[in-house]
């Protein structure tokens, strides 16, 4: 009722108080149909579902542990509630070990006493062990005749450990352990010498043939390479024979003494169980290995395939159009990163243990470190790739990079190596060449020679045509400018008081310029001398009405001599 009371309050109108009455009634209906489909859904699933299955019985598993006596193993025992298995063996074990070093006690004095907990195996009142019923069950034989089985044991382990440690025994083992030991040493020369001549044989016999297999496979084939792999494979099996018998040598002298013995099984433990799950780990690993194997191979002949054509591109055996030789190197490499690297990532799920988290982060770190630590090589290298494709210069040009001019005589693809004129050494990192300006006296040398040129100043007193007869005659003086193309002269200047002459004149030997250069101001110094021409540099405000040239009968002024060229 008071519900009814809110909300008749709440509408005003009687019309919309019965539309509000249907609606509530037909969400009313909704709910009820609702409700009786869940109930009957879930009834259904109810008795549609399975009884639940009983919890399988986990079977309580058993630790034993061998009772060692000189390394050889007597029986097995389980543990107890105040001791664990190993512990229980190495009690027992130590109990045999003190009875059997005291000879007074006799091996038939060890016997099998029934009491209330159970068997009790003792020597006289010293005992040795217990044995339960629980460990008779586990034997699937009564508890009488599992005590009489380890009391024979113990007998017969007592007298061995007796007999080992007689004079007689030990001198036996002393002998055995030399006589093991010369053979160990001669069977160790013996394969040193047998693999000696092996592999002298084999050099003898399939040199040649490995060397013409080099030659019908055009270099994809390498001789070292092949030959390498063989004498590496000959040496490992060496190893590896020697490694096996100095094994089994040391496992022979091991066992043949009682106080060593104990260490010649768990040495023969340590040997067998890596290689156990390094076995199974490999016939696990086989398919893989083969994927691994196909794939080295495929892309270790892809690249010989490669560097064999692009080494015929170099050497202009393969023409390609608009291909420069000189870009088959760089070109190679380019491909040959990109087979590595298609390569590593196809084979890296292949890897093992590539999906483990210390795998991952190893490859994280190296990745940050190679990306923080590199950047200005990786800059270096691709400055490189950029100077070689766009020819700016080749080994054994001269060049001028910046301040340094020289002969290139290296490129790197992280720096270029310079031999100036002085016979020093510049290293340039590619990345400033990038830049830097580059000039290449090499380059255009080649094909229209290279323009050597210099300048003179001389008085307007001077006829400029003698002017440019004396240069023109200076620059036939010298050698290592060419007659064709004809060198020329050019007025640079008409200064306040002399006029600027340049002399132009064309080599083909841009690695001479500096000597040419030098023969040529020589030469220009003669013959101005010879005409009388002075040559007005520097200038003067007041020049003296005396010209400044060296007469011919003064040229060899002492020390200087007729034959001197410099």
């Amino acid at each position: 009722m008071v519900v009814k009371k809110c909300v008749f309050s709440v509408i005003p109108s009687r019309g919309i108080q019965q539309e509000s009455g249907k609606e509530v009634s037909r969400m009313n209906n909704i709910l009820i149909a609702l409700s009786i489909f869940l109930s009957l859904a879930g009834s259904q699933t109810a008795y549609s579902a399975e009884p639940p299955q009983p919890a399988p019985v986990r079977e309580e598993v058993v630790q034993t542990a061998p009772v060692r006596v000189d390394g050889a193993v007597l029986f097995t025992v389980r543990g107890i509630a105040a001791h664990t298995a190993r512990e229980r063996a190495g009690n027992i074990a130590d109990r045999i070990t003190v009875i059997a070093g005291d000879r007074e006690v006799k091996p038939e004095s060890i016997v099998a006493v029934e009491t209330e907990q159970g068997t009790e195996i003792r020597v006289g009142t010293r005992l040795i062990m217990f044995v339960f019923d629980d460990d008779a069950d586990r034997e699937g034989v009564s508890r009488q005749v599992l005590a009489r089985a380890y009391v024979a044991k113990i007998r017969t382990a007592v007298e061995v450990y007796r007999r080992d440690r007689d004079t007689r025994s030990i001198a036996w083992a002393a002998g055995s352990a030399l006589g093991a030991t010369l053979v160990f040493a001669a069977l160790v020369l013996l394969i040193r010498f047998l693999f000696r001549k092996l592999i002298a044989f084999a050099e003898q016999r399939y040199a040649l043939k490995i060397r013409q297999l080099q030659e019908k496979s055009h270099d994809i084939v390498r001789t070292e390479g092949v030959w390498t792999v063989f004498k590496g494979g000959l040496r490992a099996a060496r190893i590896i024979i020697i490694l096996i018998l100095a094994f089994f040598y040391i496992d022979v002298v091991l066992h043949l003494f009682p106080w060593t013995r104990a260490f010649a099984v768990p040495m023969l433990d340590l040997l067998l169980t890596p290689l156990r799950s390094i076995g199974r780990a490999v016939l696990d690993y086989l398919p893989n290995l083969a994927f691994l194997i196909i794939l080295v191979l495929v892309a270790r002949y892809g690249l010989n395939l490669l560097r064999a054509f692009f080494l015929g591109v170099h050497h202009s055996r393969i023409s390609i159009t608009g291909f420069e030789p000189d870009w088959a190197l760089p070109t190679y490499k380019l491909a040959r990163l990109a087979v590595i690297a298609f390569t590593v990532v196809v084979a890296y799920p292949y890897i093992p243990g590539s999906e483990s988290p210390a795998f991952k982060g190893v490859s994280l770190f190296l990745g940050v470190v190679f990306s923080l630590g590199s950047s200005s090589s990786i800059a270096n290298i691709v400055a490189g790739y950029m100077v070689i494709f766009r020819r700016a210069y080749k080994v054994g040009d001269r060049v001028k990079i910046g301040t340094n001019m020289g002969d290139v005589v290296e490129m790197r693809l992280q720096a270029t190596h310079l031999r100036t004129i002085k016979n020093e050494e510049v290293i340039v990192p590619n990345s400033l060449i990038i830049n830097t300006e580059v000039v290449n006296y090499s380059s255009l040398a080649r094909k229209g020679g290279l323009i050597l040129h210099t300048s003179v100043t001389i008085g307007y007193d001077a006829p400029w045509r003698q002017v440019h007869a004396m240069l023109l005659l200076a620059a036939e003086r010298t050698t290592g400018l060419l007659r064709e193309p004809k060198p020329f002269v050019l007025q640079t200047a008409l200064n306040d008081f002399y006029v600027s002459y340049e002399l132009n004149a064309y080599t083909d030997h841009p690695r001479e310029m500096i000597t040419i250069y030098s023969d040529l101001h020589r030469n220009i110094q003669d013959v101005f001398n010879e005409f009388g021409v002075q040559i007005m540099s520097p200038h003067y405000l007041g020049d003296p009405p005396r010209a400044k040239v060296v007469p011919r009968e003064q040229w060899y002024q002492a020390p200087a001599k007729p034959d001197q060229q410099t």
